[in-house]
């Protein structure tokens, strides 16, 4: 079977050369093995994801000269698939929801900062600080009937010691030079955020559910993402889902030595197109391969 790669960017805003330059990687790695290449539109966010961004994202790659297989997957179209993921770790008695408010995550959070300091995840985010775990079915299902909103979060510990030992095989680089069997440590993250009431997926969930549903082999990516592997090979344990091997890039970054953002004008790929930048430029900037 040929390998499978895909880009897949999310329509909350305008591509830039960091995105140019995972998109390449991808098409060229595709080309030089005699694969596929995918593109999928990651939509699960309706409060910031635009069709104005998203159609942006199709001209911007075709201006590239990348090509990609039709139709394209929208996640906004297969909540349904997500939500029977979900269902299948709730079956475990891995899933609990969490009343919490952000504003009173925050004070928590401020609370344990000040008596001696509280853990932060790899991207530095606090691990959740909340006792919505051990809240008894009765007095869940009684919130959830008034109406209260909620996250569905993963029971990290017990996933974890369900799975055992987990790694991945890295193609690429992570931020400490690891290559290689990589072992993987989810439970860096603490009880991750799976689904909310108002949206049945997470970043973490539906990733993993359209890698395995697109025959995805090979997940090329940045290195901001190496960390989040931990979460995602658990999840494909415990859903049974097949494993691919990863490859996570060097990531391009502005004068300062920060990632990109989708606000960077000065490096957005529609700016340097109107400013009369060809395609060929961007290509030797990003140097993909």
């Amino acid at each position: 079977m040929p390998p499978v790669f895909r880009f897949a960017p999310s329509p909350n805003g305008y591509l830039h050369l960091g995105h140019a330059y995972s998109a390449l990687l991808n098409f060229d790695l595709a080309r030089r093995r005699g694969g596929r290449f995918l593109l999928r539109i990651e939509d699960i966010d309706p409060t910031r994801c635009r069709p104005e961004f998203e159609a942006a994202i199709y001209e911007d790659l075709a201006w590239l000269g990348i090509a990609w297989e039709t139709p394209v997957r929208r996640q906004s179209e297969h909540f349904a698939a997500y939500r029977a993921a979900l269902d299948e770790l709730s079956a475990l008695g891995l899933v609990y929801p969490a009343f919490e408010s952000r504003a009173e995550i925050a004070l928590l959070v401020a609370q344990r900062d000040a008596a001696g300091g509280w853990p932060r995840d790899p991207d530095g985010a606090p691990l959740y600080p909340g006792s919505a775990g051990a809240l008894s079915p009765a007095a869940r299902q009684r919130l959830i009937g008034e109406g209260a909103p909620y996250a569905l979060r993963l029971d990290m510990a017990a996933a974890c010691a369900r799975a055992g030992a987990l790694g991945w095989t890295e193609l690429g680089e992570g931020p400490a030079g690891e290559h290689g069997e990589v072992a993987a440590h989810p439970l860096a993250w603490g009880d991750v955020i799976l689904a909310r009431r108002e949206t049945p997926t997470s970043y973490h969930l539906s990733v993993v559910v359209d890698d395995a549903l697109q025959g995805v082999t090979d997940v090329v990516r940045g290195q901001d993402l190496f960390h989040a592997t931990g979460v995602h090979r658990l999840l494909q344990h415990l859903l049974g889902l097949p494993q691919p091997v990863y490859q996570h890039h060097r990531l391009i970054k502005d004068a300062s030595g920060q990632k990109l953002s989708k606000s960077t004008a000065a490096t957005g790929l529609r700016e340097l197109r109107a400013g009369g930048v060809a395609a060929a430029e961007v290509r030797r900037l990003v140097e993909p391969i």
